[in-house]
């Protein structure tokens, strides 16, 4: 690999900040809470310790913001919906720990960080109750981010993903799932043990993509009803969510540690959904500060 990034690979502002988020790189911290929500970033500020924010960046879609949790460096970071965006924060962030803005050159050696999306999501299994909190163990991206990336299949479970496209009759013309594992310890460290468990599809919509009909209809109708009923060895498709595939998945190219943790707030199954569900998110956001 390259190790000099010239300027239209590496796009440094005139300010000395990455293109799209506007951070420097002494802005980041080695733990960072990944959210969609801009307003999420404010509820995790408000739980930072009095007078530690460091910093309160705004730029599009992109909030930025680093502080002290109980003495705990940590930043926060809200990426917009989708794995497009995912692309764009992990790469930015990887960018800002480990390549020296100044020479263009990667450091040596490379820091390791920790990334936890603190988000919500659609349970498909009848048993996980809207409100539940659920961690994934496995990432299954419908979004195909990562097939441009090499060694796609190295970091993949591919037993388990062509298992599951046999099953539930993928579209031939989508692209190919690929099902990514979460890190262990930090599964672990942030799960414990009043948290569900399971295998999230990080879904590249949210209409189609995640078996909604409107106006237009499905290229395979019963895709909600396949993903539900799918097994393989002992484990099953838990929720739906839009972004924790590529963070697993970059996470594991760049040798840093990754989770997604959720609010279920629709039970798909039962087709019920609650949009009341801000009290849970703060909850979450500090329940995962806790343990971060």
């Amino acid at each position: 690999m390259n190790t000099t990034f010239p300027p239209s690979q590496l796009i440094i502002n005139g300010d000395g900040s990455i293109f799209h988020l506007h951070a420097r790189p002494e802005n980041i911290a080695d733990k960072i809470i990944l959210v969609g929500d801009q307003d999420r970033v404010n509820i995790c500020a408000s739980f930072m310790d009095e007078g530690s924010i460091e910093c309160n960046i705004q730029n599009r879609e992109f909030h930025t913001m680093t502080g002290r949790f109980q003495g705990k460096r940590i930043t926060c970071i809200s990426t917009g919906i989708g794995t497009d965006n995912i692309d764009i924060v992990m790469n930015e962030v990887d960018a800002l720990a480990n390549i020296d803005f100044a020479t263009r050159t990667l450091k040596d050696p490379i820091r390791h960080l920790e990334f936890v999306r603190v988000g919500t999501c659609g349970a498909m299994q009848e048993d996980i109750p809207v409100g539940a909190f659920l961690i994934s163990e496995k990432s299954i991206g419908f979004d195909g981010v990562l097939s441009f990336y090499q060694h796609r299949d190295q970091i993949a479970d591919l037993e388990f993903e062509h298992a599951l496209v046999d099953y539930i009759h993928y579209p031939q013309a989508a692209a190919r799932p690929y099902v990514v594992d979460n890190d262990a310890e930090l599964v672990n460290r942030i799960g414990q043990q009043d948290m569900y468990r399971g295998c999230t599809i990080a879904a590249n919509g949210f209409y189609g993509p995640q078996g909604r009909v409107l106006r237009v209809g499905l290229a395979v109708p019963e895709i909600n009803t396949l993903i539900s009923q799918f097994r393989y060895q002992g484990q099953r498709i838990t929720n739906y969510e839009m972004e924790g595939s590529c963070i697993a998945g970059l996470s594991l190219h760049m040798g840093h540690k990754a989770a997604t943790v959720c609010c279920v707030v629709a039970q798909r199954k039962a087709e019920v959904t609650n949009t009341d569900y801000k009290p849970r998110i703060v909850e979450l956001m500090h329940t995962v500060l806790q343990r971060f």
